[in-house]
């Protein structure tokens, strides 16, 4: 792709971007997509003519009870295979920006829990989205005094698709355009002018593939959401949309409904917070809840974010939010 500079100069503060959110809801939406694109052995199991139930509370449960239930980009499906079994479907999402030494332990506490509470086969499935292309965790065992145990787990990794670049501005799969936001949006942290330029091609490019409108809209929220950028730039990138738009005369998103994207993102930048601190500590007081649904402040909400996953306490977290709590 082909990038457009606007000559301008801009102070900015660069937000932090939000990995976790975008992904949970990608494979939300797209589950048959995300397993031909990146597990197609699996896909090529499930019987795609029965709906997989997506099993959030289930899911909740399990990391409520583990000591390092704190990945909510995780996701539980239930599918039914070819043959007509049950299988349950657990994709773990890490984002980490470094090795961590017990993901294939925790990959397997996960996938023990999860059996024993429900008693259904269980799948475990890892795509890593740090930067060290050495860090390939793929199986979690030991042996001692006879007794041996031992869980494989397919894994893919992300920045192998950099050198794919090609193939995956030609892929018509959404999740194409999710591994191109997320390497861009990870390969400029800290320079957010080229951000604004790649996030730029990425979208334009949407409007190339044979995507429909809601298909358009669906992606250009993800994208949008991951690839954040400091208030100035955003609207440059808004103007250069409406420009594109006007003279291909593809009037696909107006401001208005950009404005009404943007309002959905916030909103689910909200529920993401306290989805987070049900599933820490169980009860969210009806006040703090209201404080964080009156926040209109995305780059406040993604620290918050950050916040709920470490805080040690619901009360530690209302201290972050009492002037918020003080309006009520």
């Amino acid at each position: 792709m082909t990038e457009e500079t606007t000559g301008e100069s801009f102070s900015v503060t660069e937000p932090q971007a939000d990995y976790d959110t975008p992904w949970k809801e990608a494979i939300e939406e797209y589950l048959e997509p995300f397993m031909a694109f990146f597990f197609p052995q699996v896909h090529d199991l499930v019987d795609w003519d029965r709906n997989p139930q997506s099993l959030d509370k289930e899911l909740q449960q399990i990391l409520r009870e583990s000591e390092s239930g704190r990945r909510i980009a995780d996701k539980l499906f239930q599918v039914w295979l070819r043959d007509g079994a049950e299988v349950w479907v657990l994709i773990h999402i890490e984002v980490q920006s470094q090795e961590e030494s017990n993901f294939a332990r925790r990959m397997y506490q996960y996938h023990y829990r999860t059996f024993d509470r429900y008693e259904r086969p269980v799948i475990s499935l890892a795509v890593l989205g740090d930067e060290r292309a050495s860090w390939r965790p793929s199986s979690y065992g030991y042996a001692l005094g006879g007794c041996e145990l031992s869980l494989k787990f397919p894994v893919v990794k992300l920045l192998d698709y950099q050198a794919q670049w090609q193939t995956l501005e030609q892929s018509v799969n959404p999740f194409a355009v999710m591994v191109m936001a997320h390497l861009k949006t990870k390969a400029t942290r800290g320079t957010p002018q080229e951000r604004e330029q790649w996030k730029w091609s990425l979208v334009r490019g949407l409007f190339e593939r044979e995507y429909n409108r809601e298909e358009i809209e669906k992606l250009f929220r993800l994208v949008d959401w991951m690839m954040a950028l400091p208030e100035e730039l955003q609207r440059s990138f808004e103007e250069k949309l409406t420009r594109y738009q006007e003279e291909m005369r593809m009037p696909l998103l107006s401001r208005i409904e950009q404005r009404a994207m943007q309002a959905g993102i916030l909103q689910n930048a909200r529920e993401s917070v306290i989805e987070i601190l049900e599933m820490r500590f169980e009860e969210v007081p009806a006040q703090l809840r209201e404080a964080i649904n009156r926040i209109e402040d995305a780059a406040l909400l993604k620290q918050l974010h950050r916040q709920a996953v470490t805080i040690g306490s619901v009360p530690e977290f209302q201290q972050l939010l009492s002037p918020n709590l003080a309006e009520n």
